[in-house]
């Protein structure tokens, strides 16, 4: 709204979007098994001494010797030394677990709950440390803090996996403003988050009376054309099947790419540090409203400020501001991120 009524960009501007998707990579070292056992090592060990368990040996000095055994095999390329040694590790965990099952018998119903899921976390990376490939239909853990995360192949030479979760954005085609921002847990293909991700940008831009209505996508986008009944989906799949000026925009979908790496590069997308699938959520539209926001500055500069641009827009802050404080919370990526659609 902001940027209509100050005449930065034109209301037309919003029928005409453009889809992406990116990978919003979470804030974790690289997975390897040595450093996930050595960490659910350490982490069941601290456990079981913060509620009251002694344990027979912690293992502590091994532990910490194996993972850089391992590491120091690895880069080697000792791989029959190096698959000895997480062998290893693989059984001092199993043997600090039994111990810490066996005697957590005798605590409350409380902490037996609390130890539950960290001793079933410690079970799931042995196994998948021991089977060494991914099982069709199982996730695997790459973080102790952070079991959400998902591996996803991006085939790039320079990093050819990336770790955390799908994000998916909607800009204008005309005018490089964000206009829709949420994450995709799971990794789904890029087409069924079309749906979803256009159904966001509608309520965000609702209160211009505009919503979009053509939609130009890469080839990840193909085959659903069905699930969006009320968009006019094209991308170069349908080259033979567009007009002349469609071909001529479609060239201009490309322009999403410097905005993905703005966001990643200018506004922390690269690396998020937030809890959970809610944290990842919060950080992709915090990341967008960065991005608008700066946006609008560069544009204002460019064209001018208007002497009744400073009330407005300090006026609108504080309405957003107060917004936010009856939530008791910072934007949620469907109902709270109207922060985004405002800033249009």
């Amino acid at each position: 709204m902001v940027a209509i009524k100050l005449g930065l960009i034109e209301r037309r501007a919003l029928n005409t979007v453009i889809v992406d998707s990116t990978v919003q990579s979470k804030a974790v070292a690289h997975p390897t098994d040595s450093r996930l056992l050595e960490v659910a090592r350490q982490k069941l060990a601290e456990a079981a001494k913060g509620s009251g368990i002694l344990l027979k040996q912690t293992y502590g000095k091994e532990g910490k010797e194996l993972a850089r055994m391992a590491g120091r095999y690895a880069h080697a390329k000792q791989y029959r030394r190096m698959h000895k040694t997480i062998k290893r590790q693989r059984t001092i965990l199993g043997r600090l677990a039994r111990d810490i099952e066996r005697s957590k018998t005798v605590l409350a119903q409380s902490l037996q709950a609390a130890l539950n899921p960290l001793l079933a976390r410690a079970q799931k990376i042995s196994e998948q440390s021991r089977r060494r490939k991914t099982l069709k239909g199982k996730d695997k853990i790459y973080s102790w803090h952070a079991p959400e995360v998902e591996c996803m192949s991006k085939g790039k030479a320079r990093m050819p996996y990336e770790f955390g979760v799908k994000v998916g954005l909607v800009t204008t085609l005309k005018g490089n403003l964000i206009v829709g921002a949420r994450s995709f847990p799971g990794n789904p293909y890029d087409g069924h988050t079309l749906a979803e991700q256009l159904e966001q940008s509608s309520i965000l831009v609702q209160a211009t009376g505009v919503k979009p209505e053509t939609v130009y996508t890469d080839l990840g986008y193909r085959g659903v054309d069905g699930e969006i009944p009320d968009y006019a989906l094209k991308h170069r799949g349908k080259y033979k099947r567009l007009s002349k000026k469609e071909r001529q925009l479609l060239k201009k979908r490309s322009a999403i790419e410097p905005i993905i790496g703005h966001l990643k590069s200018d506004h922390s997308m690269n690396r998020c540090h937030l809890k959970g699938e809610t944290g990842n959520a919060i950080h992709a539209v915090l990341s967008a409203v960065g991005f608008n926001i700066k946006w609008l500055l560069r544009m204002i500069a460019r064209q001018g400020i208007r002497s009744s641009f400073l009330p407005y827009f300090l006026a609108w802050l504080q309405q957003q501001i107060q917004s936010l404080a009856r939530r008791g919370g910072l934007p949620h990526q469907n109902s709270g991120s109207q922060i985004v659609g405002n800033l249009t």
